[in-house]
């Protein structure tokens, strides 16, 4: 199931929020080593807060498989404070249009197939709920490579805002402008054989059918 949920919501959904910040301990703690805050098992920081919504794929069970992160950048924002200097080409937004994306992570112990089915309901699910909510565009930084295959090549483009920071001797991290559109929506769907939305006005998954036909529920 897909859904959009929010400290507003969260009663709807029992433990998603604390089932997102497992996913990312494991994601980004255990397996890439990242030097984040942890807590019994779990991955937070600053960004965490009343004023943040996740979008996530949760299984059968309820366990969160795949999620990311939006906040707004009317409030202090990570770029914002951690790396200003790779946004050149604009102004650092400060808009009620224009929120940040980050954290997205997809269970490594997956089959192929599901996670690629999993990021493509994510993709669609972060340009629903933008359109719905009246973002106009998001800002993210992630390193090259990752920017192509996880958006590039999914259908959706980014416009590069700046050059790149080094977070370290070995890696590089962009920031880029992803648009919100009808027009990417639908390539995106299209790529990943999505038929409909995956959003609906609850934060409920809808049902899409797959590149075999069969009818799934999100």
């Amino acid at each position: 199931m897909l859904f959009a949920v929010s400290i507003e919501n969260a009663h709807l959904y029992g433990d998603v929020i604390p089932s997102v910040y497992r996913l990312r301990y494991h994601g980004f703690k255990q397996r890439q080593n990242y030097d984040v805050p942890c807590y019994n098992g779990m991955e937070y920081d600053a960004y965490d807060t009343p004023a943040t919504t996740y979008i996530g794929w949760r299984d059968e069970d309820g366990v969160v498989r795949g999620c990311a992160r939006l906040f707004p950048t009317t409030r202090s924002y990570m770029i914002e404070q951690l790396w200003p200097e790779a946004v050149t080409a604009v102004p650092l937004p400060k808009r009620p249009d224009v929120w940040e994306a980050s954290r997205m992570c997809i269970d490594k112990n997956l089959p192929p197939q599901r996670r690629r089915l999993i990021h493509g309901m994510i993709l669609c699910g972060l340009q629903e709920y933008a359109m719905e909510n009246g973002i106009d565009w998001m800002i993210g930084v992630m390193a090259l490579p990752i920017w192509r295959s996880v958006f590039v090549r999914a259908g959706w483009p980014i416009e590069f805002l700046g050059p790149p920071v080094a977070l370290s001797p070995r890696e590089k991290i962009y920031a880029g402008k992803m648009k919100i559109s009808g027009q990417i929506l639908d390539a995106v769907r299209e790529k990943f054989s999505i038929s409909r939305a995956v959003l609906d006005g609850h934060g409920r998954g809808a049902a899409y059918v797959n590149n075999q036909g069969d009818q799934i529920r999100a």
